[in-house]
């Protein structure tokens, strides 16, 4: 059977090189390509790329997996969401995320990767449910980190909760690449042994080791890995994909993609690439490796929002300082993995720490939202002494975040019904507010071309 390959290039190899800053046309271009190179699915929408095309490139996230989903006849499309989070930063009602699973599917995704990033069973359940219901193959990737709570045995514990919510497969989604090779040999037997689901390996190269750590997976028997077109992998993104295909060929794990289709595609897709490094987007310094994530488990998009913060603040020179207070915040807060929003928040959190001299002086509302257990269940243990010097007495939540908030759908659709056209349009505005109200204005005005379907 050999292992099976989904190709990241379109989704998170350029969110972790540039911002997610392919165009429609840049995306769709080698998809033709991609979609008969024999792959178990193409990454294709989710993540940044959602934010990113309508607050940078005036685009219609929507519009973009209608246009894929034309072209790929033969290929499955993944999309990566966030649980309750959806693609934004805060949790939102289950009739939003229950729409938001409904129209993804219909618009184009088979599959949808769910992930929460404290690893809240809870968090997870309406999007799973919601993704079944409307037909999607649903899986729940488990964020992987490493501190004295995150062992093997939580992983298989939290697999068997997976596989008992109903996931079609599950993913070890290892945001900064700082899975070690036998750790990752013992947790994909572990979870093999304890569970059905078919097992999937999701990393990034930044830590250097990421091939190594593929290798011993798959010889461990996980099902399906992660990798991106050669133009637009390593460095911050995944490992190679073509690569990868020669070094399992004739082997007994042999991926049987088309070796001609992934050379088409990487010609299409090197000019992209070069586009970016002139323009600046693409900084070369994201293509190299740094160990220095081994130690501080800091993935490559939170290393270049905390270089930006302090650039901002006009003291780069206390990075070091900053990545050696990331560990100490996140023992402070029960050790909650680096991933998004999680990975931003303890960021700042710790350039706040250093640049005011004084530990927890100041303190971004969602630090104080995560301690109130608004953003779900801690890892482990917080801190009490600084749980106490941030929220006092106030009293800490221990249900489902999302049990508190009242459905919005429908109020946002009578609300916007005279610029939006869609339910898709309505999404939009719920997720990401005024920068979806500018876009969709402008469209309506500039009569932007679009497949846009109204709703009754």
């Amino acid at each position: 059977m050999g292992v099976k390959v989904v190709e990241t290039a379109l989704r998170d190899g350029h969110q972790s090189l540039f911002a997610t800053r392919m165009t429609t046309d840049e995306v769709l271009l080698a998809l033709p390509e991609l979609d008969k190179a024999g792959y178990h699915a193409i990454e294709i929408w989710g993540g940044a790329t959602f934010d990113a095309c309508l607050r940078f490139l005036n685009e219609d996230p929507w519009e973009r997996l209608r246009k894929a989903k034309k072209i790929c006849k033969n290929t499955k499309l993944q999309m990566l969401f966030r649980g309750q989070n959806i693609l934004g930063y805060r949790h939102y009602p289950d009739d939003v995320v229950d729409k938001f699973c409904e129209k993804s599917i219909k618009n184009g995704i088979d599959i949808i990767r769910v992930f929460d990033a404290l690893n809240d069973i809870r968090n997870l359940k309406t999007a799973v449910t919601s993704t079944k219901k409307y037909g999607g193959e649903c899986q729940i990737a488990l964020s992987y980190t490493t501190s004295p709570v995150h062992t093997v045995e939580y992983y298989v514990e939290l697999a068997k909760e997976v596989e008992k919510l109903g996931a079609d497969s599950l993913c070890i989604k290892d945001m900064a690449g700082v899975l070690l090779p036998e750790t990752a040999y013992r947790l994909v037997r572990e979870i093999k042994a304890n569970t059905k689901l078919p097992v999937e390996l999701h990393s990034h190269c930044t830590g250097g080791l990421i091939e190594m750590t593929y290798l011993k997976a798959i010889e461990a028997g996980v099902d399906i890995i992660d990798t991106a077109l050669s133009p637009l992998s390593g460095g911050t993104s995944q490992p190679c994909t073509e690569s990868i295909y020669y070094a399992l060929k004739g082997t007994k794990y042999d991926s049987h993609l088309n070796e001609d289709m992934l050379n088409e595609a990487a010609k299409k897709l090197a000019p992209v690439k070069q586009k970016y490094l002139d323009n600046g987007l693409l900084n070369p310094k994201v293509l190299s490796c740094n160990p220095n994530i081994l130690k501080y488990q800091v993935p490559g998009g939170m290393l270049s929002n905390l270089i930006s913060q302090l650039k901002q603040q006009g003291q780069l020179d206390k990075l070091n300082d900053v990545l050696a207070e990331v560990p100490n915040v996140r023992k402070d807060l029960g050790y909650p993995p680096l991933v998004t929003p999680m990975s931003q928040m303890v960021g700042t959190q710790a350039v706040l720490n250093v640049i005011a001299g004084e530990r927890y002086k100041m303190v971004p509302k969602e630090i104080t939202d995560y301690l109130l257990g608004k953003y779900g269940k801690a890892p482990a243990s917080v801190n009490d002494e600084i749980r106490h010097k941030i929220i006092g007495d106030q009293k800490v939540i221990d249900y489902r975040p999302a049990d508190d908030l009242k459905p919005e759908f429908a109020e946002l659709k009578a609300k916007y019904k005279d610029i939006a056209k869609s339910d898709e349009d309505v999404l939009s505005i719920a997720l990401f507010g005024d920068v979806a109200i500018k876009y969709i204005k402008q469209r309506n005005e500039d009569l932007i071309p679009t497949t846009i379907k109204v709703d009754a």
